[in-house]
């Protein structure tokens, strides 16, 4: 990133103005302007392939405007990253910095490796010293821009897969794209479908589907991918070994996997009357929540690669067990897994798709979720355990 006197060079500006790289704000009330610009400098469309800067706490000529930087500012600035209004996640920084004697909240953008990016299903740019909504043939510029090579693997081709063949085109333009696209940018750009679908990073620069693209929207996606589906087993005990009480496969779409597993959950919840306190209540033995929130971490993070494993839901007497295939990934460790600020994506291309489809608000805040649910029930902590092929969730019943 750059060094307290690059950004001061920027911040001079020639004149004290703003560019390409820069932007100015006196004040940080406005969270939408705030993800617009970073948006912006994300695509970076001018090809600086240099970051953008966004100062927060400068007037519009550069001037100071004399905010107070505290730690929640910073904290409140860093959450634009993952609050799940950007897509695809841009690679950022947040800091305070004290320069020329004027104290500043510093947000800098890399630009982003999976171009487009977008808020809120709208495409921002930025050209000069304006920010301002892509138009359909910018966006394509963007698209263009994508390096291919370091992609993650749910954003690459799948060999052999059609469009016509393999998509279910019906769902992608009756569900999938009224979700991820503005109404109004889908009613001024008149798209075609095959322009639409790289515009979502659902196919590659060919026209071949993306792993994401068969996963989310395949005719048949264990065609393609043979685990990518959850196995469900109640048993009549504590051991594998045990009698099978019930046994479920759940296979499809993840989405539609996603929503069968919410009814399976609820339908082997137990409820009963908790006397221990002045008002008799129900309570049930599992929090829905909590279960649901790690099933989708489960289903979301797990190794689509190279493994042929499910994802397992195995129900005993006292607890249950969610087995996902793959371990940890990228700055999460054995050590910081479930840390809320430890965050890395092996899917972020099926984590954008699961938030347009209304399977996640906030990037991050699974196991957070989970971890609260159980507390407010009763239940001891979950347990977590990543292992070298798999990470096992471990969930005990309430007392």
């Amino acid at each position: 990133m750059l060094t307290d006197e690059e950004l001061i060079e920027l911040i001079k500006g020639g004149e004290g103005g703003e560019g390409e790289r820069v932007e100015f704000t006196s004040a940080a009330q406005d969270m939408d302007k705030l993800r617009q610009a970073i948006c912006a400098f994300a695509n970076d469309l001018p090809n600086h392939n240099q970051p953008g800067v966004l100062f927060v706490g400068l007037k519009d000529n550069g001037d100071c405007a004399g905010l107070s930087v505290d730690d929640a500012l910073l904290k409140t600035l860093g959450g634009l990253r993952s609050d799940g209004k950007i897509h695809p996640f841009p690679a950022m920084t947040v800091g305070k910095k004290k320069l020329q004697g004027c104290e500043v909240a510093v947000i800098q953008v890399m630009p982003s490796e999976n171009p487009p990016v977008k808020v809120d299903g709208r495409c921002w740019i930025r050209t000069g010293p304006q920010r301002a909504q892509a138009t359909a043939e910018e966006e394509r510029r963007l698209t263009e821009k994508r390096r291919w090579g370091n992609l993650a693997f749910d954003m690459h081709g799948v060999a052999g897969a059609t469009v016509e063949d393999d998509l279910d085109m019906q769902k992608f333009e009756t569900e999938y794209l009224p979700a991820a696209v503005s109404p109004e940018v889908l009613e001024e750009n008149a798209r075609s479908a095959e322009d639409q679908l790289r515009a979502l990073r659902l196919v590659t620069r060919d026209g071949t589907p993306t792993a994401t693209a068969i996963l989310m929207l395949g005719v048949d996606p264990r065609r393609w991918f043979p685990g990518a589906y959850i196995q469900f087993v109640r048993y009549d005990g504590g051991e594998v070994t045990d009698p099978v009480l019930d046994q479920v496969e759940l296979s499809g779409t993840l989405s539609g996997q996603l929503r069968e597993a919410d009814f399976l959950l609820k339908r082997n919840i137990t409820t009963a009357l908790d006397m221990s306190g002045d008002r008799h209540v129900e309570k049930p033995d599992y929090p829905f929540v909590a279960l649901r929130e790690l099933v989708r971490n489960a289903v979301i993070h797990r190794n689509y690669d190279n493994s042929t494993a499910p994802v397992r839901i195995s129900w005993f007497r006292d607890c249950l067990q969610i087995s996902s295939p793959g371990s940890v990934y990228g700055e999460v460790t054995r050590q910081n897994f479930g840390d809320p600020d430890a965050t890395s994506y092996r899917n972020p291309a099926i984590a954008e798709a699961m938030k347009y489809q209304g399977f996640m608000e906030h990037f991050g805040t699974g196991i957070a979720k989970a971890r609260k649910a159980l507390k407010e029930n009763g239940n001891p902590p979950p347990e977590l355990r990543p292992e070298d092929t798999f990470v096992f969730v471990t969930i005990h019943k309430r007392p």
